[in-house]
């Protein structure tokens, strides 16, 4: 019997690479796509003597691949806001164009389509926790606009091709995902704040450092998208840990967990910062009986782990 073949776009990202890596101890064959723009070949260098091809291609062009395809992921993007706020119209591409190809490829092929959206579709939200059905509060306009209506393009997109052509087509809505593979220079909370304090560098919080974040590990994120992708699913799915915390917190808990020198230095708060994030996970809990199993402490001490390796 042919093994199942899954596609995914920016598989040499942090967290298409897991899932590639997860999909193939699944006993997928795995295709990854990724124009290496933001992603890294290393982080897919050591499954080259598994069943995975590595295609580079930007996906804002035509897809093709030959042969029966199960599954496409799209997860190419930009993800990090130093680099969509560098990258504003590839970003917008990506999310409008690249959706566009991969969906076809999904059409084509009678593949399952996954998404990977994002709790920046919320904006800075007026409710709190967001629930799926919360339609966001976003400046189209501001600097975030960039991602945040790429991915609620996206979304659109995505739904139009579920209910015109009857696409087997899941979201997913990802809320703050850390772990190894992240870039040192990601610019986002977790890496930054690790790469300082190994450094013994100011951790630089910006604003008073109240504003929430909730904060997933990486292998919590992709058990939570397999389970959305096996699942009958087709409306948008927080995958998130409801643990709030504040990104004082944070940065007060890395100092301690990596033996630092550092000290708490504040920054102006960026344009369009939420000053909350937490997901309402019931939908999770209820479809796919997804909930975080990994505690903050645990993924931190094992994501600063791989920093020490990169940096020291």
């Amino acid at each position: 019997m042919a093994k199942p073949r899954a596609v995914i776009t920016g598989a040499a990202g942090f967290i298409g690479s897991h899932l590639a890596e997860a999909l193939l101890d699944l006993g997928y064959s795995v295709v990854g796509i990724d124009n290496l723009l933001t992603g890294d070949i290393a982080n897919v260098a050591h499954l080259a003597n598994r069943d995975f091809l590595f295609i580079k291609h930007d996906v804002t062009n035509y897809i093709y691949i030959d042969g029966p395809v199960d599954v496409v992921l799209h997860w190419a993007s930009p993800a990090s806001p130093i680099d969509y706020l560098e990258l504003p119209i590839p970003t917008l591409k990506v999310g409008a164009l690249g959706t566009h190809k991969a969906l076809g490829l999904a059409k084509a092929k009678g593949a399952k389509f996954v998404l990977a959206s994002t709790s920046e579709v919320y904006g800075d939200p007026l409710e709190h926790p967001q629930r799926e059905t919360y339609w966001g509060n976003v400046n189209p306009i501001g600097p975030r606009g960039v991602y945040d209506e790429a991915k609620r393009f996206a979304e659109a997109m995505t739904t139009a091709y579920h209910r015109y052509h009857g696409l087997d087509a899941k979201i997913v809505r990802i809320f703050n995902t850390y772990g190894p593979r992240m870039r040192v220079n990601d610019g986002r909370a977790v890496p930054t704040f690790i790469s300082q304090a190994l450094s013994n560098q100011d951790l630089t919080v910006f604003g008073d450092g109240r504003q929430t974040r909730s904060f997933t590990y990486i292998s919590d994120l992709v058990d939570g998208v397999i389970r959305l992708m096996q699942s009958g699913e087709n409306e948008p799915v927080n995958i998130g840990n409801p643990q709030e915390i504040t990104l004082l917190e944070i940065a007060q808990t890395i100092i301690r967990m990596t033996g630092s020198r550092s000290r708490i230095v504040h920054g102006p708060l960026p344009v369009d910062d939420p000053k909350v994030r937490q997901p309402d996970i019931t939908r999770a809990r209820t479809v796919l009986g997804w909930e975080p199993k990994v505690s903050l402490e645990d993924g931190l001490a094992r994501t600063i782990e791989y920093f020490r390796k990169k940096i020291c």
